[in-house]
């Protein structure tokens, strides 16, 4: 019969094997993607891009990531959306990155590898709403913490519930921003402002987020769909080129001196007036009637 050699006080005895039945437990299947951020464009030409994880309070995972820059780069590049809606379900509308599920590290890390790591993924998350040639709207439902708060403060038209707070989490954990925020909140609240920000790592509310230049509209919870859908359906219907230059131009402002900027708004004109909406622009003015935009 065989058996299992085994130590007892040191000294090895024959012990009869244990019948056992071992139940391995089921692999959990992968969530797809598709399923934590959900995507639709509106017949109108709204691109709506959800974050779906509520459970987490949003926090993004590297598949995430990588599937809104690619969704924000495809409404840049059709013609058809002329409007994106970057929002989430739940409570939280992204409370960070969430670092599980990132590809794995097969050597040790080296010097270089933060940086690295930095620059391809949450400042490329943050340069894709900054690039995209369609005005981008935040829906902010909830909590909007590290990354999440700059996703939304890149937006070029951020609309916040009334329960939504944004929080600089990073100095609460010993860390330095990351995705802009040092670039990003200076120029839009100044730099005082910024650091109380980020040196404190404070929640800030909705009301106090819009009171100092963060957010263009706090609303009650109940009705921020139905005015993000209100404001993206008046962009989609609106002069889209026109509206990308002046994008281009507004955010370029920002790092340039007087001259340049006067230079880059004399050439938006050129190149906006060979658009067909602009013609129809002044066609609609001079006849007297409402334009028809196309987009193009």
């Amino acid at each position: 019969m065989p058996v299992n050699r085994d130590t007892e006080g040191g000294t090895a005895v024959d012990r009869e094997p244990e019948s056992r039945t071992t139940v391995s437990p089921e692999p959990k299947a992968p969530i797809p993607v598709e399923s934590t951020v959900l995507h639709r464009t509106t017949p109108d030409g709204v691109s709506w891009i959800t974050l779906n994880r509520p459970e987490a309070m949003n926090a993004v995972t590297w598949e995430q990531r990588e599937r809104v820059i690619a969704l924000l780069a495809d409404a840049s590049a059709d013609p058809a959306v002329r409007a994106v809606v970057l929002t989430a379900t739940g409570r939280g509308f992204c409370a960070g990155a969430d670092l599980r599920g990132a590809p794995a590290q097969s050597r040790e890390r080296l010097p270089g590898d933060v940086a690295r790591t930095i620059r391809l993924g949450a400042q490329r998350l943050i340069a894709a709403v900054l690039d995209c040639e369609k005005p981008v709207i935040a829906a902010v439902n909830g909590t909007a913490a590290g990354i999440g708060a700059h996703l939304a403060f890149a937006c070029d038209l951020v609309l916040a519930a009334d329960t939504a707070k944004f929080i600089e989490v990073f100095v609460r954990r010993g860390l330095v921003p990351d995705g802009g925020g040092a670039h990003l909140l200076p120029r839009l609240i100044g730099p005082q402002r910024a650091k109380e920000l980020m040196f404190f790592g404070d929640a800030l509310t909705a009301a106090d987020a819009e009171r100092i230049g963060l957010v263009n509209r706090t609303i009650p919870a109940a009705e921020l769909g139905a005015l993000a859908a209100e404001w993206a359906g008046r962009l989609a219907c609106g002069p889209t080129r026109a509206i990308a230059l002046t994008k281009q131009l507004v955010n370029d402002s920002l790092t340039s001196d007087r001259a340049t900027a006067f230079a880059a708004e004399a050439a938006a004109q050129e190149i906006n007036m060979t658009t067909r909406d602009a013609h129809e622009g002044v066609a609609s003015f001079v006849e007297r009637r409402t334009p028809e935009y196309r987009g193009h």
